[in-house]
């Protein structure tokens, strides 16, 4: 995802690009001013990768804005919005990346993204030459520090609350609702308390350890700022969504796919995970299934099945990979493996359910309507 700001003096269009853009899978959209100089201010802090900048603008015009932005961040990429096209040439004297004409249509947002998508190259950090703090949310929820030693949380809420900032990386939290989250049944006043309290316990913890994150106060909330530091999660969150739009990197995508060791914070009872594990668990299938396609394609049949059997072992009753290792079997006549897995898969079924596999799955192992 591309964190993003958006600058437009007039709030009704200030607005509309907010949900316009918001609605956008590239974009995380991490500030919206319509005051040009706060948005300057709050640059450094909030460091975007796109900048959506009106031409028009009382205090400082977009161009001289954007001129201002080009001295503080190289890497920002500058996208004027303006209702007239003779800006156009402006724009480009000041090194933006393009321009959009309004009204703001997701059409045009999508063109952007599409260009940004094929400029960036998505390559996951190589491993640092000094060694880092390690965090892994899949598959359980671990954090170490600099010589590998697991780091033990204060409290429950403490580390909750991490895990908590780690699945919404770059995003601004409300304290309300940080709040009403770890302690829903609470009062406000005593909530807010104990929230102002597991923050600081949690800010302590990551400077004590080196974590190399920090916890930043934004407007009536608080961000996570995990600055040059990678982890599973916030890897899914960047490159996930671009590799399975485009898919030419299988590369990338055996990475992400090596990243996941199973269900999002496994083991931990947190409530509003459900969603966003269910999530993350569909995307790990997505890609993982676009590498077996490939695999079969070119007939790689050993590494697709040993593709199919590592993510069976973290999801065992899952039909479709279960139907694709199957078919795969039967294709080459390899029967006796056919037979072999579906009678593991039928046993844990019924110990499962009770019941007797779907049909489909029956009928792919060549037993449906055996008497």
């Amino acid at each position: 995802m591309f964190h993003t700001i958006i600058v437009e003096d007039e709030k009704p269009i200030l607005d509309l690009m907010n949900y316009v853009i918001g609605q956008n899978p590239h974009y995380t959209i991490v500030g919206a001013f319509t005051n040009p100089l706060e948005a300057l201010a709050r640059l450094p802090e909030l460091k975007p990768d796109v900048v959506f900048l009106d031409v028009e603008m009382p205090k400082m015009n977009g161009l001289e804005l954007a001129r201002n932005i080009n001295e503080l961040s190289e890497e920002t990429k500058i996208i004027f919005s303006t209702a007239y096209k003779q800006y156009a040439l402006d724009a480009f004297q000041v090194y933006a990346f393009d321009y959009i004409l309004k009204p703001v249509t997701p059409a045009a947002i999508e063109r952007i993204a599409d260009r940004l998508v094929k400029q960036q190259r998505f390559v996951l950090p190589a491993e640092p030459q000094e060694r880092a703090a390690a965090i892994r949310c899949f598959g359980g929820f671990e954090v170490r520090n600099r010589e590998g030693a697991p780091i033990r949380f204060p409290t429950r809420k403490t580390e909750e609350l991490f895990a908590f900032f780690l699945c919404h990386p770059g995003r601004e939290l409300s304290k309300w609702h940080l709040a009403d989250l770890l302690w829903p049944e609470m009062k406000e006043d005593r909530a807010s308390h104990n929230l102002h309290n597991t923050i600081y316990r949690l800010k302590k913890l990551l400077k004590g350890h080196e974590i190399g994150m920090d916890i930043r106060k934004i407007n009536d909330g608080y961000r996570l700022d995990a600055a040059g530091l990678t982890y599973d999660v916030l890897a899914y969150e960047r490159y996930g969504p671009v590799l399975l739009g485009v898919m030419q990197d299988a590369e990338q995508a055996e990475r992400l796919c090596s990243l996941y060791k199973g269900p999002l914070l496994d083991k931990k009872d947190y409530l509003w995970k459900a969603s966003l594990e269910e999530g993350y668990a569909r995307q790990y299938t997505a890609l993982l299934r676009s590498l077996v396609e490939r695999d079969l394609a070119g007939q790689e049949w050993t590494r697709a099945e040993r593709r199919l059997d590592s993510y069976l072992a973290l999801y065992p009753l899952q039909e479709e990979m279960n139907l694709l290792l199957m078919d795969m079997y039967a294709n080459r006549g390899k029967i006796e493996k056919l037979a072999a897995h579906y009678a593991r898969f039928e046993a844990a079924y019924r110990r499962e359910f009770g019941t007797e596999p779907p049909d489909e799955i029956r009928s792919s192992a060549g037993v449906l309507g055996r008497v």
